[in-house]
């Protein structure tokens, strides 16, 4: 009889909630689908986001999701993302939220906080994560390179869909600059570049990633993806180069995906 529970446990929904600096989201995610089960629920993010003040939030969102029919059993775990490097659930950096969060265990935190296990992965990690396993990655083996283009450059690095955690690959020094500070969505804007100007700078930049890394494929995410055919033409590399797909969800799904994998609910 335990063979069977334990596997009617595998792939079974999770709740995975995705923390940004303007506002913290949540949802039930199908991990056979790697889709939503109804719609994700979305509380402003507390200001100052202080740890205590962040965590009242999370909780608020947890509960309202484990209110609903499809909700997983009370005690399974829930996966979270935060907008800063955490490395063994300690919080190493965090520049959209309170700096009070610096150090902090966070998956200690969180796991009080709601009464059941919680792990805490980089908010580009978990997007990355689940656009390989479930968007414009699926499938494919070998080194897979998320690139998010936004205020800076995010990044993921996912090696035969396992997830290498904390890529910073936007600080890598191109030219003696940092390449977030020449190449993201908002150093295009604030220069004022037309989108060839701009693909100049994106071929330099993905040039240099590529010779580091050989990568299968980049993706690239962010708000900018959909405006994907005004660039991405332009560029000529050796990789396969490819919008993301699962845009605003993307956080959610990945954090889910990995705290499924963490406790060995999904393969």
């Amino acid at each position: 009889m335990a063979k069977k529970d334990e596997k009617s446990h595998k792939n079974a929904p999770l709740i995975g909630i995705d923390i940004g600096g303007t506002g913290i989201k949540g949802g039930i995610v199908d991990l056979k689908k790697g889709k939503l089960l109804g719609e994700r629920f979305r509380v402003p993010t507390p200001q100052p986001a202080t740890p205590a003040a962040v965590a009242d939030v999370v909780a608020q969102v947890v509960a309202e999701l484990s209110s609903r029919p499809e909700a997983p059993a009370a005690d399974s775990p829930v996966g979270v993302t935060f907008p800063g490097i955490i490395q063994h659930g300690v919080v190493h950096s965090a520049a959209n939220v309170d700096k009070t969060w610096l150090h902090s265990d966070i998956d200690a935190l969180l796991t009080a906080r709601l009464g059941r296990p919680v792990e805490v992965i980089n908010d580009a990690d978990a997007a990355g994560l689940a656009e390989a396993r479930f968007g414009a990655g699926q499938g494919v083996d070998g080194t897979v390179l998320v690139i998010t283009l936004g205020t800076g450059i995010g990044s993921a690095f996912i090696f035969d869909g396992r997830l290498v955690p904390n890529a910073e690959l936007g600080h890598l020094e191109i030219d003696g600059f940092d390449a977030e500070s020449k190449a993201s969505a908002v150093a295009r804007e604030r220069d004022g570049l037309s989108w060839e100007e701009y693909s100049v700078l994106l071929q330099r930049y993905f040039s240099h990633v590529e010779f580091l890394f050989s990568p299968e494929l980049f993706i690239v995410g962010g708000g900018i993806s959909k405006r994907a055919d005004e660039y991405l033409p332009h560029l000529k590399l050796r990789t396969r180069i490819v919008p993301a797909e699962l845009k605003n969800e993307a956080g959610i799904v990945g954090a889910a995906v990995e705290i499924a994998i963490k406790h060995k609910l999904t393969k």
